[in-house]
C-alpha cells in the first residue's frame, strides 16, 4: 500500500531537507502532538545550561586502554537507561583530566549516542558511577537547573524523542547526528511534579540495580569461600621455569600459558571435588550465514555481542528472514534451560536462558545443555567467575582477537560443591536476575510514562 504525505512549502523547515523520508506520516503526527503543547514547548537548545553543555569526546591517541583507570564510554556501553559495562575500557587519569577534559562527565549530565546504528541512546550519568568519560559516539548534555535529567532522558529514549533522531539523522555509511540538530529537538517543558514523577522510576531502577549487583556479589564471594579462594589475587610473575615436559603435554610454549598464577588456581580446584565441562554438558556451536543475509527486522540473530551475563541484550541486533530462521531454528535456536556460552571475541561469558527467544545464535557462541544433575545458573556463575575467567585467559589468550577452542572449553574444570551450596548460590543468582528485570521494566516505565503525559496533554 502506497504511504505518502502532503507538505505545505510553508512546512519544509527553512528548505534545510526536502527528502521524503523526513516528512513520513507517522512522524508528522508524532510533532503535531508535540506543537500541542504550544509555548510550553522547548527545543534542548534552550534547556541547556551555559558554556560547553553539549559536548562530545575524542578517541585517546594511539587508542591503548590500561586494566584500570577512569571509565572510558562508548556507544556499546550506552543503553536506553542504564550502563552495560561488560565490555567497557579505561584511560588513565592524565588522558581524562587533560586531553578529554571537556567531555569529563558531571553528576546529572544526559548521554546521547549520535552515531552508527546505535543512535538516538540515552541515560543519565551519576556520580556514584565513578568518574568517567566518553568518546566522539556520543554526546554529554548538561540541563539548566529547572530540568530532570532523568524526565530528559527517557523523553530521547520515547517514541517522541526516537522519532526525532530517526528523522535527523544523516549519512548512509556512517549515520551520524549534527550537534546543531541535537539542539534543534522539540521537548515539553512540563510541571516539575510531572518530571519528579519520571525521576521516581528511575531512582528506583537505581535501586534494584545496586540490589542485584549486591546479590550477585554475594553469589561469587559465597562460591569462592567455599573454594578457598576467597582472598586469592591473581598477579602475573616477571620469571618462573617451566619443565620442557610440561611444554609437551600442554602443545603450547607461550609464556603467558605457563603464567604461575593459572597452576594455583588449577592446584586449588583440584583439591575440590571437580569434573570437566565436558562431562556436564553436550555442547553444539551456534551458525554462521554471512552478513549478506543480514535483514533490517526479522528472526534474531545472537552474536557474542548480544551475549551477557546478565541477559541477551540489543546491542547492535541483526535480523534473518523467516524462512531461513525456519530451516535453522531446530540446530541452532537456544532452549529455556540452556547456557549460552560465548567462545570468540570475549570468550567465557555464560547466560541462561529464562524464557523463549525466537532467533539462532551465531558461530561465536556455544549451546550446552546440562547431562548432569547440576544447577544451571550455579555453572553458568562457575564459567563467568574468577574460575572460569582464569582458564579462558590461560587458553584463549596470546592473540589480537580471542578464540577459546571448543576442545578447549570441553577442558574446563568445574568445581562440584555439595547440593546444598549449589543450590545457596544459585538462589541468589536467581535473585540477581530477578533484580535485574525490575530494573529493566521501571526504566520502560519511565519511558512509558513521558509518553501517557504528552498524549494525555499534560503540563
Amino acid at each position: 500500500m502506497l504511504n505518502f504525505s502532503i507538505i505545505q512549502k510553508s512546512q519544509l523547515e527553512g528548505a534545510k531537507r526536502i527528502d521524503a523520508e523526513y516528512y513520513q506520516p507517522e512522524y508528522l503526527e508524532l510533532d503535531n502532538k508535540l506543537e500541542e503543547f504550544g509555548k510550553n514547548l522547548k527545543t534542548l537548545g534552550e534547556l541547556l545550561d551555559k558554556g560547553n553543555s553539549l559536548t562530545g569526546g575524542a578517541t585517546p591517541l594511539g587508542a591503548e586502554y590500561p586494566l584500570s583507570g577512569i571509565k572510558f564510554l562508548r556507544v556499546q556501553n550506552i543503553m536506553p537507561g542504564y550502563f552495560d559495562l561488560s565490555d567497557v575500557v579505561f584511560i588513565d587519569e592524565k588522558i581524562h583530566n587533560v586531553q578529554l577534559k571537556r567531555s569529563r562527565l558531571a553528576d546529572g549530565d544526559v548521554l546521547l549516542t549520535i552515531t552508527g546504528v546505535s543512535y538516538g541512546k540515552s541515560v543519565v550519568y551519576k556520580k556514584d558511577f565513578g568518574e568517567a568519560n566518553i568518546n566522539q559516539h556520543s554526546v554529554r548534555i548538561h540541563l539548566k537547573n529547572e530540568i530532570i535529567p532523568e524526565y530528559i532522558s527517557a523523553f530521547f529514549n520515547s517514541k517522541y524523542g526516537r522519532f526525532q533522531s530517526d528523522k535527523k539523522i544523516t549519512g548512509n555509511s556512517r549515520p551520524a547526528l549534527a550537534y546543531e540538530e541535537i539542539k534543534s529537538y522539540k521537548i515539553p517543558f512540563l510541571s516539575l511534579i510531572k518530571q519528579l514523577a519520571v525521576k521516581g522510576f528511575y531512582d528506583r531502577s537505581l535501586m534494584k540495580v545496586e540490589e542485584s549487583n549486591s546479590l550477585y556479589k554475594q553469589a561469587e564471594n559465597l562460591l569462592l569461600e567455599k573454594l578457598g579462594l576467597a582472598d586469592y589475587k591473581p598477579k602475573d610473575e616477571l620469571s618462573f621455569v617451566v619443565n620442557f615436559s610440561d611444554i609437551k603435554i600442554a602443545n603450547r610454549m607461550d609464556s603467558e600459558y605457563f603464567q604461575p598464577k593459572y597452576e594455583k588456581l588449577m592446584s586449588k580446584l583440584k583439591t575440590k571435588s571437580s569434573k570437566l565441562l565436558k562431562e556436564l554438558i553436550s555442547m553444539k556451536k551456534g551458525f554462521e550465514p554471512g552478513s549478506d543475509v543480514y535483514q533490517e527486522e526479522g528472526k534474531l540473530f545472537i552474536r557474542v555481542s548480544s551475549v551477557t551475563k546478565q541477559e541477551l541484550i540489543d546491542k547492535d541486533q541483526k535480523y534473518l528472514k523467516d524462512d531461513l530462521y525456519q530451516k535453522l531454528k531446530k540446530d541452532f535456536e537456544p532452549q529455556i534451560g540452556e547456557i549460552l556460552l560465548t567462545k570468540d571475541a570475549n570468550p567465557g561469558i555464560a547466560y541462561v536462558i529464562k524464557e523463549p527467544v525466537e532467533g539462532i545464535i551465531s558461530g561465536g557462541i556455544l549451546r550446552l545443555k546440562l547431562k548432569e544433575n547440576i544447577d544451571a545458573e550455579y555453572l553458568a556463575l562457575c564459567i563467568n567467575s574468577l574460575i572460569g575467567k582464569m582458564q579462558a585467559e590461560r587458553d584463549a589468550g596470546g592473540s589480537i582477537i580471542s578464540h577459546w577452542r571448543p576442545e578447549q572449553m570441553k577442558e574446563l574444570l568445574i568445581p562440584i560443591l555439595p547440593k546444598t551450596a549449589q543450590e545457596k548460590i544459585a538462589e541468589l543468582v536467581r535473585k540477581f536476575h530477578e533484580a535485574r528485570k525490575k530494573s529493566k521494566e521501571l526504566l520502560e516505565e519511565a519511558k512509558r510514562k513521558v509518553e501517557e503525559m504528552i498524549e494525555k496533554g499534560d503540563q
